[in-house]
């Protein structure tokens, strides 16, 4: 319990700070999870994260149970509002899974520490402090298996957490199924060298988009001189010069050392790098804003193959995670589980959901109110007929065609 406490004052001390900071301060993103801002700064993985972030935090994630009557939503679960509403009393849903999806593709790896007090809390745990073993050689515990050693940044002391006292999300490029690999480790010399081309055309803007010169000139300059001589031509070719010329003494002469970005192809290598970053992510070009070479029907089967291809695996990863540690054996044997809606993604235009409801409602499989619930309507009455199913023909109940036919039946074996 005085663990928990002091991962709760930690999280209101960040979350309560008064001070402006920007978006790539690291003061920013310590108080999620402590991600630094080295790679961040380079705008595809930036893109990257934020699009694979944003794709889990907006689908709505709620337990259900399975039964012989059916699935339905398990909401008389203490966990139910824990997870649809707010996992910890400082992020809502939303940015909680925007947070583990940001901090497991930055690190490779996302702790949250499981509080099981009487309203349960997911506190995601900051990655700089914490250390995992597989105590193979039952050195930790004479049971062995995973443990977490967290060493509390506020009080230096360190915790021991079992694997059941910790949801472990990691990226599912791992060589021993305990670790993932961090997209940023495995393509550092690719981000690093996005990041140069970043920082050449940075430099290219303070320079005024001048190239560099070589100074020509008989006379023997000392250092000092020359130092001078270097500042008046920098200052005079800045972005920020209001100069028209340059002024250089007589006897010298500025030869530019010309190199064309379309003699060295940067703006296709830079487009060639960005795609790598991007695949390596499971990033659509079109989620970049590349429509070089997409059509409207090739850009909506990217999204569909981003949904199958890339998101699937994440959803299904969470999923098992949260219902391996969260669930007791009981739940499990008694149908409990949790599951992502992807139906938000899949969501059709009106026409075409019309269109859909239609179909369902005509062959019998969908009622007014399923078909209302899905719209976020209110149901209608049953003397309505709000929960009929119809079939197509007549359009009257399936119970009263099946009555009809019995009775019709009957008539024509006597």
């Amino acid at each position: 319990m005085k663990f928990f406490n002091r991962i709760k004052s930690a999280f209101y001390a960040l979350t309560h700070d008064t001070t402006t900071i920007s978006l790539l301060d690291e003061r920013f993103w310590t108080q999620y999870g402590s991600i630094r801002n080295s790679k961040l700064s380079e705008v595809t993985y930036f893109t990257c994260l934020k699009t694979l972030s944003e794709a889990v935090a907006k689908l709505p994630l709620k337990m259900y149970q399975e039964t012989p009557k059916g699935v339905s939503k398990a909401k008389n679960s203490a966990l139910y509002n824990v997870l649809k509403v707010r996992p910890n009393k400082n992020m809502t849903a939303t940015t909680f899974w925007a947070t583990v999806v940001t901090v497991m593709y930055h690190y490779g790896n996302c702790y949250v520490y499981i509080a099981r007090n009487k309203e349960p809390e997911l506190l995601i745990l900051d990655n700089r402090y914490m250390t995992v073993y597989d105590d193979n050689a039952k050195l930790i515990d004479d049971n062995g298996g995973v443990w977490y050693i967290y060493s509390e940044p506020v009080t230096g002391k360190v915790y021991k957490f079992s694997t059941d006292e910790i949801l472990h999300f990691k990226t599912y490029m791992t060589f021993d199924g305990i670790m993932g690999l961090a997209v940023k480790d495995v393509l550092a010399l690719t981000i690093d060298g996005a990041m140069d081309s970043q920082k050449f055309i940075k430099n290219l803007y303070e320079t005024g988009l001048t190239g560099k010169v070589a100074v020509e000139y008989t006379a023997d300059l000392n250092e000092e001189l020359r130092k001078k001589l270097i500042s008046t031509i920098e200052t005079a070719t800045s972005a920020n010069s209001a100069l028209t010329f340059i002024p250089i003494p007589a006897g010298m002469k500025l030869n530019p050392l010309n190199l064309k970005l379309t003699d060295a192809q940067f703006l296709e290598l830079k487009k060639y790098t960005a795609l790598q970053i991007a695949g390596a992510f499971g990033i659509k070009p079109n989620q970049l804003n590349d429509y070089e070479k997409s059509s409207y029907a090739n850009s909506e089967a990217q999204q569909q193959a981003f949904l199958t291809d890339t998101m699937l695996v994440i959803l299904k990863g969470l999923e098992e995670e949260l219902a391996s540690k969260l669930l007791t054996s009981e739940e499990l044997q008694q149908g409990y589980f949790f599951k992502f809606n992807v139906d938000v993604v899949l969501r059709a235009t009106f026409s075409q959901r019309m269109e859909g409801y239609a179909k369902a409602r005509q062959n019998g499989w969908l009622s007014a109110n399923d078909i209302r619930s899905k719209e976020d309507m209110p149901h209608i009455s049953e003397d309505e007929g709000g929960n009929a199913y119809l079939i197509n023909g007549n359009m009257i109940p399936l119970k009263v065609a099946m009555e009809g036919g019995n009775q019709k039946n009957v008539k024509t074996q006597k």
